[in-house]
C-alpha cells in the first residue's frame, strides 16, 4: 500500500528588499535535517476545504507570529516531495508518503521586531533561528528532499525576489 500525500501550503515570506524569510529548522518525525542544510520557508498543513491562502497566514502567523503582509501570488498547482526513510519514534506525519506543496508568496508588511519563532504563537517552535535571504539561495539551504520544490518556488517567485547577494545576518537565535 502508497501512502498518501499530506496536503500542505508552503510560504514564501518577501521583504521590502526581495529577500525571503527562511527559519533553521527543527526536526520532526521523517523531516528530518541535513547538516548545513537546515533551512526553509515555513510550511504547514491544509486542512480539508480550507483556502490555500487562509491556510498559509494561518500557518505564517503559528510559526512566527507574522500577521501584516499582502497577497503577491500564488502557485497553480500541487509541488511534492517525499520523506527520506525514518526510522524513529512514530509521529502524526509517518502516515504520509511526504508532502503534496501549494505555494503562496507574501509581502511582509510589519515591524521585524515583532517576529518570534521562539515562542510563536502556535505554541510548539519549528524554527531555532530566522533570516532574509535570496530566493535562489535556498535550493542549495534546505534538505536534499525538497530541493526539486524550492527550485521550482524560486522561478515561480523570482520577479518578487532581489537578484543581487546580500550578506546573511542571524536573526533570533537560540
Amino acid at each position: 500500500m502508497t501512502l498518501p500525500y499530506r496536503p500542505n501550503v508552503g510560504i514564501a515570506l518577501f521583504n521590502a528588499a526581495g529577500l525571503v524569510f527562511a527559519g533553521r529548522g527543527i526536526a520532526a518525525g521523517p523531516e528530518v535535517l541535513e547538516p548545513g542544510r537546515e533551512w526553509q520557508m515555513p510550511q504547514g498543513g491544509v486542512g480539508l476545504d480550507e483556502d490555500i491562502v487562509a491556510a498559509a497566514r494561518r500557518e505564517l502567523a503559528e510559526e512566527t507570529g507574522v500577521t501584516a503582509v499582502s497577497l503577491l501570488g500564488v502557485t497553480p498547482d500541487w509541488w511534492s516531495y517525499d520523506f527520506p526513510a525514518y526510522r524513529g519514534p512514530a509521529h502524526p506525519l509517518c502516515a504520509f508518503r511526504g508532502q503534496q506543496q501549494r505555494w503562496v508568496a507574501l509581502r511582509f508588511e510589519g515591524d521585524e521586531r515583532r517576529i518570534d519563532v521562539l515562542s510563536p504563537p502556535g505554541g510548539t517552535p519549528e524554527f531555532t533561528s530566522w533570516d532574509w535571504f535570496p530566493l535562489a539561495e535556498l535550493p542549495r539551504r534546505v534538505v536534499s528532499y525538497k530541493v526539486d520544490v524550492y527550485r521550482r518556488v524560486a522561478d515561480a517567485f523570482a520577479p518578487f525576489a532581489a537578484t543581487s547577494r546580500y550578506p546573511e545576518r542571524r536573526r533570533g537565535e537560540r
